[in-house]
């Protein structure tokens, strides 16, 4: 499952995991603790090498949502202002993300090829030939203020903020966000959350 910041991909990718009894993995996660870590390291972050040097000799893992760097849970300390802010540099370098990828396939055939697997390059990179793509959407508007409801922020810099995400995120030259081809568009703008769900579900029996 694919699709840009704001549009609801988190929490519907982990509802239809557990509506589908499926394993899920938040790649964004592997993307965050490699900033973190390699933020604890000290390198230049706009060194891409010392960057590679930290992130290649990390042991990562992903169980039921916590996220585990070295064998410590970091889940709350990869989504504070500091990661935030540094994890578009790092994720833009290819060799890191090359190294990522890897991590993410393991994970999924580890449990068994069949899982929910949410991101931005995950069925244009990660899982191209995956039995089912889905690129959820919404309007820039639309994403801001949810975005700002949920993390109690202003909604106009939140709109600045995924502006200059969605910026990075697409005109990256390693595995730019991009509708995946083949992939099932759910322009979410219109629809509750639990509507969304159901689409993807229904998305998902057509393919069973």
């Amino acid at each position: 499952m694919d699709g840009p910041s704001g549009t609801g991909k988190s929490t519907v990718s982990r509802a239809v995991a557990d509506r589908g009894d499926l394993p899920h993995l938040d790649t964004g996660a592997f993307y965050r603790a490699a900033t973190l870590a390699a933020l604890r390291s000290g390198v230049d972050l706009n060194d891409e090498w010392a960057v590679v040097g930290v992130v290649e000799n990390l042991s990562l893992d992903q169980t039921e949502g916590a996220m585990d760097l070295n064998g410590e849970d970091v889940s709350m300390e990869i989504r504070g202002d500091q990661v935030t802010g540094a994890v578009s540099k790092v994720s833009a370098y290819p060799s890191v993300r090359r190294i990522l990828v890897e991590h993410q396939r393991s994970w999924v055939a580890r449990h068994g090829g069949r899982a929910v697997v949410e991101g931005r390059d995950i069925g244009s990179v990660v899982f191209p030939d995956a039995n089912l793509k889905v690129y959820l959407d919404a309007r820039p508007d639309v994403r801001a203020a949810r975005r700002a409801s949920q993390d109690g922020e202003d909604s106009l810099q939140v709109f600045e903020d995924i502006a200059r995400r969605d910026h990075l995120d697409s005109t990256r030259s390693a595995s730019p966000l991009t509708v995946p081809e083949g992939a099932e568009v759910v322009d979410t703008s219109d629809l509750t959350f639990d509507q969304v769900v159901e689409v993807v579900l229904a998305l998902i029996a057509s393919k069973s």
